[in-house]
């Protein structure tokens, strides 16, 4: 039964996360959704993989009578779940074809008697004539459809029991529904809403950037050289997780048996094992027995690790949206963490053949999809900004800094010659499919919609397979679109109407060369801020605690808490609740025996502790980060050390943030921030910070006006942070 609006508008909801999950504030806009679901509306929910989804139904479980009914897809993510619950000493539980009789007895009971704030099932479960009969004699709480996009026949992962789910729920009093998804294209969007009947829903869709991802995009120059250069790249992570995805089970076992070959622990996942054999790889992967696993898709919603540093596409995946999907099991945490896409355009001809035998609207649409991903890789555009665009999201800057196409930039030309006959061509069709366009303004098809238009043979000195890629990259400009109805089709956008009334300069990259470039950069490093040799030994203590717990090592403590910890040295349970993720309930249930191995391993390596936060002295660093450190400690003016850098002021921001927010180094900013404003406009805007429930970026710039600019925002919430933690000390 949900809260009254103004019930669910007072409560104190950043004590109980406190309470329950050990955190102090909420990441985006998390709280915003947890009010809305307490006041009893519908939510729809779009984040990406590691913004904090599963918390904004896992709360308001506990601050609501009765049960939370939670739909998931796979029982590997709900033991997952269920496992991290439990942790935090929070009632969870779970019914799936897993548990044997007695323990799904055991469960129900349980639920029978009020004991349970959030029940798991799968949309088979919910399906059951037993589970049927459970439900009516439960008080169901609200119910959250965890990885929504599976709703929709449009979606990359669609389960068709999925749309059973509000049939099901027919005979269960009227309740909220939250609806929680990490990639939904507008289409995917309106089917979850339709299908679930929560057409009045509040839509929640943060931003798909995902900033501390590195995305790269290598030539497949051959199986056994891309074997080699996978092999050196693992090895030179030790003790990083890392996926590597594959699209046929010979192949991933090719790729696992080559890592073992070479002294890697790696594992194989894929259909064709045993249930029992891939559950034991993948808690072998989550318990940190093996480095890698080696797996085809069927390894995704079921891992909910958040360390994973590195993703490794060995083959193309079958579309942008599955490639987002499986990048975003990378860094979870908040920390940096590479993208690696192995690239060869035979790898779509090979998908395509796999397409034939299907009916001709759906092969086009698919056809689609494929070419778009040859686009993205091909490409010289910002990966970053390519991705954001596909989603509906325009990313401010042509520039992020921290894809392969951003560090080492290709060369492009002007492709107005090349986009204006094809714009006409659809401006006098409308709908039409692409390939016949293409060939008609190439000269190979006399007639189109039985005339010959006046684009006929412009551009017959470029070949069918560059015009091809022309026009995904035309497409991907949003100067052509697709028909949300037919995906086979395409047609003139009003962006593309704009263009031919007053053309501008378009760039255009030439077709992808897959000739071998001797100097090129395949391998990332970015250097630990902590104290690697304690943070080996937190994590091995954390891995003797989780194995007696039978849970994986990231419920005891994630790792940017034991980064934080390999920072701070906290020696006593005081301190260590101030950790970032551990919280009083943690503390006092794990706490011990971490401070107890810090202590120690202060004492015998005669490490000081003052009151100010360090870098310890045989930290490892990244050059720019030493270099920010030294000057802040100089008090230098930040535009002289951004110009220093060849940073902007935002980039160094930035920087800093990642510092202070993630690394939980202590800087003193005071001068920076007085220098760049005068008194008035910042205690004007620290006031801001210390009344708003949120540190949302967006709200305080809403709430500031344009009498700050976004960068002095920023300085100010850093300064805001940093003072709020000196006062708590």
């Amino acid at each position: 039964m949900p809260m009254s609006e103004q019930s669910s508008e007072t409560l104190d909801l950043r004590a109980a996360l406190e309470k329950y999950f050990g955190y102090t504030s909420f990441r985006g806009p998390q709280e915003q959704i947890i009010r809305t679901l307490l006041s009893g509306r519908h939510v729809l929910v779009i984040m990406p993989t590691g913004a904090g989804k599963s918390l904004c139904y896992q709360l308001p479980a506990l601050l609501m009578p009765g049960t939370a009914l939670v739909i998931s897809p796979l029982i590997a993510l709900m033991k997952n779940q269920v496992d991290q619950m439990q942790a935090y000493d929070i009632p969870a539980a779970y019914l799936n074809s897993s548990l044997t009789r007695a323990q799904q007895e055991e469960v129900r009971q349980a639920c029978l008697s009020g004991r349970v704030k959030l029940l798991y099932v799968a949309p088979e479960t919910l399906a059951t004539d037993h589970f049927q009969e459970l439900l009516q004699q439960l008080r169901i709480s609200f119910t959250a459809v965890d990885e929504a996009h599976c709703i929709s026949e449009w979606g990359h992962d669609f389960r068709p029991e999925y749309r059973r789910i509000r049939s099901l729920l027919r005979n269960v009093p009227p309740m909220p529904i939250i609806a929680l998804t990490a990639t939904a294209t507008p289409r995917v969007q309106a089917d979850i809403l339709e299908n679930l009947e929560i057409q009045d829903a509040v839509i929640f869709r943060t931003t798909f950037n995902r900033p501390n991802l590195y995305y790269q995009i290598t030539p497949k120059r051959s199986q056994q050289q891309t074997l080699k250069e996978i092999v050196q790249y693992v090895r030179a992570r030790r003790g990083e997780s890392g996926i590597i995805y594959c699209h046929s089970r010979k192949r991933v076992e090719e790729v696992a048996k080559t890592l073992q070959t070479n002294g890697i622990k790696a594992l194989p996942y894929h259909a064709g094992l045993d249930s029992a054999t891939r559950s034991k790889n993948q808690d072998a992967f989550l318990g940190e027995e093996v480095q890698v696993i080696v797996a085809t898709i069927a390894f995704g919603m079921g891992i909910d690790k958040p360390d994973v540093r590195f993703v490794i596409h060995f083959d193309v995946p079958k579309s942008i949206e599955n490639y987002y999907q499986e990048t975003g099991r990378a860094g979870r945490d908040g920390l940096p963490a590479d993208c690696i896409l192995y690239y060869d355009y035979n790898d779509i001809l090979k998908l395509d053949r796999f397409l034939r035998d299907k009916p001709a609207s759906e092969r086009e649409a698919i056809v689609f999809l494929l070419q778009e991903m040859a686009y993205f890789c091909e490409s010289g555009q910002c990966r970053r900004k390519m991705l954001l665009r596909y989603f509906g999201e325009d990313y401010p800057h042509d520039h992020c800094g921290n894809c392969d196409n951003c560090r080492y930039p290709k060369s492009s030309f002007d492709g107005q010659s090349i986009a204006k006959p094809i714009l006409e061509s659809f401006a006098l069709l409308g709908k039409y499919p692409l390939l016949p366009v293409l060939e008609h303004v190439r000269g190979s098809l006399t007639e189109i919609a039985g005339q010959t238009l006046p684009t006929f043979k412009t551009l017959k000195n470029h070949s069918l397979d560059d015009l091809k890629a022309y026009a995904a990259q035309i497409l991907m400009e949003g100067l052509l679109t697709r028909d949300p109805q037919d995906y086979s089709l395409v047609l003139l956008s009003q962006k593309g109407q704009t263009w031919l009334q007053n053309p501008t300069p378009l760039p255009l990259y030439k077709p992808y060369d897959r000739t071998p470039r001797e100097d090129e950069e395949l391998f990332l490093d970015d250097e630990p801020l902590h104290d690697p040799i304690l943070l080996d030994m937190l994590k091995n203590l954390r891995k003797k605690i989780a194995d007696a717990h039978r849970v994986p090592p990231y419920v005891i403590f994630q790792e940017p808490t034991l980064i934080e910890m390999a920072t701070r040295y906290p020696i006593t349970l005081e301190e260590l609740e101030k950790i970032s993720g551990v919280g009083p309930v943690k503390a006092k249930k794990f706490g011990q025996p971490f401070i107890e191995l810090i202590k120690k391993y202060v004492e015998e390596n005669d490490i000081e502790r003052p009151p100010e936060l360090i870098v310890p002295t045989n930290t490892r660093r990244t050059p720019d980060w030493v270099e920010i450190i030294e000057s802040i400690d100089r008090r230098i003016p930040l535009q002289r050390i951004a110009e220093r850098l060849g940073l902007s002021l935002a980039e160094l921001i930035d920087r800093l943030e990642m510092l202070i927010f993630k690394a939980g180094i202590q800087l003193n900013i005071t001068y920076a921030v007085q220098q760049m404003l005068d008194p008035d406009r910042l205690d004007e805007a620290f006031e801001y910070f210390m009344q708003a429930e949120t540190d949302s970026l967006d709200e305080a710039i809403r709430a500031l006006g344009n009498d700050y600019t976004e960068e002095e925002i920023r300085l100010v919430r850093l300064y805001f942070h940093q003072q709020a933690l000196a006062a708590m000390r």
